[in-house]
């Protein structure tokens, strides 16, 4: 083992950067590879072109031979590109993408073939859906899935494939992925979100969500990262003492990129342009061999998509380059974690940000609206939208110095705070014309100067108002954006539906006018949300005391946390805005229960192994040196053999508790894992993991590290910190 991290670091220092050569610009470059509206106007009829584009804006059903068209001009699109299969693209509950790869070719007797794909192959196929993780919702010998054609993201050619994002629905009809319960939400808020702009702007048809994702990730060596059998098979190294240099003199974030993870970034983004995704923004991050890349945000449900996508491409990019990318959101301890910021807002078809103000009182009434409704939902569904980033992985991410706690608060800055204070004391019920008069040209009409200056960003917020959108901060690295999107897109959906039943009570039954309504019902919102906004430190127990007694829920693992999900709340709202049914939302939860233990159970078996298996037996070897050199002095200073054999007699003793607390933590490991395998109930499973399993994690790394700290560096098995985040 002492040989294979030798031989990688050796191989890791003499790679020379990977040459990349930009012969295009990206614009030229941009969307090269989608069947876009550009490509779409050029392969297909004009029948077609408005099946296409009707069902992409308005969600009409596209008519079979709609549909036969389209494939056929795909086809033809595909092939002058040197594309040979076709797959449905899709994201199913494992948190990563899935394909199944069909060949155009199709024989048609007496020896000949033909490249044929029709409207039956591109609306649906069926994949066995038995491998994919369910829910309990199918049996076995109901095996089957669809996968349908999602015609809001367009199709794209990635190597020698043609693919076709799709939903993807079990045999009975639940969704199996990401993206059904995600479009379902995206048309629950957009049916809400033009209800309430119709109080504003007549002209409104449509409202969309828009998200643009921030990527964060380590790049690793990766002959390095495979001489580690624990970021092999976790994504995150179980033990490992920290380097004496590591992020504290702030001397990465922002400087120089190195060359060689440049040209990956290079590489990658060429990638990127041609697929469509609108990467904007690299740079390096806190930690070590950390990094961000950062889009142009696009629509919610393509954003997804492109981030899914992206993750994908970012792997066997890294590959060409030498690298491993690690998404875990806490691949090493002691540095900063990895997350995902999810910025959201709302936009409607006439080219309004709704969470933007604007150069009108009544634009501004309109920004208020938005803003105050959403930190409502955020109240209301504060344990949903904590359950929404639960994972084993961003467990170790929440809560630490550099990033969101596990509490859901929201940050909106010191002067939009003053704003609502102001808006507080509106009068109950009808206005006068001065007080009309002050909010309009003082309170409301001044909200754009207000934001000019509103640049003090809380880094821990989990949830952040930055300028003209939120920002949701807590998203792991590793997840799929989906998941986060549909609960906040179905939560404000909720709640713009509840607003526009009180506004309209209040304008039929208590005789008032729009605005005056408006006005009434956003005071009393700011007054039953004051305990969701906080603008100070977000981690340490004065925050977790002060959260407590705001009523604010503090769940700091993901079994407590995903409780939520099928909460009576929960199951209601899903319901209510036909996002999931209750078979739907059940099924979830025991999925991501499920992965929860097996994430515990895989990285405690790791751990056990590379302890006992590659630890200790070093650690034994190192300490039959010293008992040879021990001898040795025996025989050289016979009387003086106390004195000067002291310090190594005291290193014998000191490595033997180290072997001795592994060995008795690993068993302890071990046979908790037994008992917790022994419960059926999978929230038992869950939380015995969780409390006694995981804990004994720490138990194990202790002495593992302390023993790194005696061994001699010559013999030590595994690849070091300094080696893995040093290595440029």
């Amino acid at each position: 083992m002492p040989t294979l991290r030798f031989h990688a670091i050796k191989e890791s220092l003499a790679y020379k950067p990977v040459r990349v050569e930009e012969k295009e610009r990206r614009s030229d470059l941009f969307g090269k590879n989608v069947f876009n509206e550009n490509t779409m106007r050029q392969y297909l009829t004009k029948d077609a072109f408005k099946g296409v584009t009707n069902a992409i804006q308005y969600g009409k059903k596209i008519d079979r031979s709609i549909a036969d068209q389209v494939a056929s001009s795909m086809k033809d699109w595909a092939l002058s590109k040197g594309v040979t299969h076709y797959t449905h693209w899709f994201q199913p509950l494992t948190g990563s993408t899935a394909e199944k790869h069909d060949a155009f070719f199709e024989t048609i007797g007496d020896g000949m073939a033909i490249e044929k794909f029709g409207g039956s192959q591109l609306v649906q196929q069926e994949p066995d859906a038995s491998s994919f993780p369910s829910g309990g919702i199918r049996n076995t010998f109901e095996a089957r899935g669809y996968t349908a054609w999602d015609p809001t993201s367009p199709a794209f050619i990635y190597g020698t494939t043609l693919c076709i994002p799709t939903i993807f629905v079990a045999y009975t009809g639940e969704a199996l992925d990401y993206k059904t319960p995600l479009l379902r939400a995206l048309h629950a808020v957009d049916d809400a979100a033009t209800a309430i702009c119709k109080y504003f702007d007549k002209n409104v048809k449509k409202v969309s969500s828009s998200l643009g994702w921030e990527q964060e990730y380590f790049l690793i060596d990766k002959m390095l990262a495979a001489s580690r059998p624990d970021i092999s098979l976790t994504g995150r190294t179980l033990l490992g003492h920290s380097p004496a240099k590591g992020q504290q003199l702030d001397d990465h974030y922002f400087g120089s990129i190195p060359n060689r993870a440049l040209n990956f970034m290079r590489e990658l983004e060429t990638e990127c342009m041609l697929l469509g995704i609108p990467v904007k923004t690299r740079h390096n991050e806190v930690a070590p061999n950390q990094f961000e890349l950062a889009p142009i945000y696009e629509e919610a449900n393509l954003a997804v998509d492109h981030n899914s996508l992206l993750m994908d491409i970012m792997g066997r990019v890294a590959a060409r380059h030498n690298f491993k990318v690690l998404l875990h959101e806490k691949p090493f301890e002691g540095i900063n974690g990895s997350g995902k910021h999810n910025n959201w807002s709302l936009s409607t078809d006439t080219g309004v940000n709704l969470l933007g103000p604007g150069k009108t009182p009544m634009s501004n009434l309109q920004f208020l609206t938005f803003f105050i409704n959403t930190i409502k939902a955020v109240h209301e569904h504060e344990a949903l939208l904590r359950a929404a980033i639960a994972s084993a992985s961003n467990d170790h991410r929440l809560g630490a110095n550099e990033a969101p706690p596990a509490i859901i608060s929201v940050f909106i800055g010191e002067q939009l705070t003053k704003v609502l204070e102001e808006l507080e004391g509106v009068t109950k019920g009808k206005l006068s014309p001065q007080e009309k008069t002050e909010l309009k040209l003082n309170v409301v009409g001044k909200i754009p100067d207000v934001l000019l200056d509103n640049t003090d960003r809380n880094r821990t917020s989990p949830f952040a108002f930055t300028g003209n959108k939120f920002e949701f901060r807590a998203v792991g690295s590793t997840a799929n954006c989906g998941n986060p999107m549909t609960i906040l897109n179905t939560i404000v959906a909720k709640q713009l539906k509840d607003f526009k039943i009180e506004v309209d009570k209040l304008i039929d039954k208590k005789d008032l006018k729009k605005d005056e309504a408006i006005f009434n019902v956003l005071r009393e919102y700011i007054k039953s949300t004051k305990s969701i906004l906080f603008e100070g430190n977000g981690y340490g127990k004065a925050w977790e005391e002060e959260a407590k007694k705001r009523g604010l829920s503090n769940n700091k693992t993901t079994p407590e946390a995903l409780k939520a999900k099928v909460s009576k709340q929960t199951i209601a709202l899903f319901e209510e805005m036909n996002v999931m049914s209750r078979i739907e939302t059940e099924a979830r939860y025991e999925i991501e229960v499920e992965a929860y233990i097996m994430h515990i159970q895989i990285e405690s078996r790791v751990l056990g192994d590379i302890a006992r298996n590659h630890i200790v037996p070093t650690a034994v070897k190192y300490q039959n040196i010293l008992i040879e050199n021990v001898r040795g002095l025996k025989e050289i200073f016979d009387k003086k053999f106390n004195s000067v054999s002291k310090e190594q007699i005291n290193l014998i003793e000191e490595i033997s508790s180290h072997i001795e607390g592994i060995n008795v933590n690993v068993t302890k490991m071990i046979n908790e894992r037994k008992k917790a395998n022994a419960f059926e109930d999978i929230e038992k499973k869950a939380l015995a993991y969780c409390n006694q399993v995981k804990p004994l994690f720490d138990d194990v790394r202790y002495h593992c590290d302390k023993l790194e700290l005696l061994v001699d560096d010559e013999i030590w098995p595994l690849t070091k910190y300094r080696e893995l985040l040093f290595t440029r």
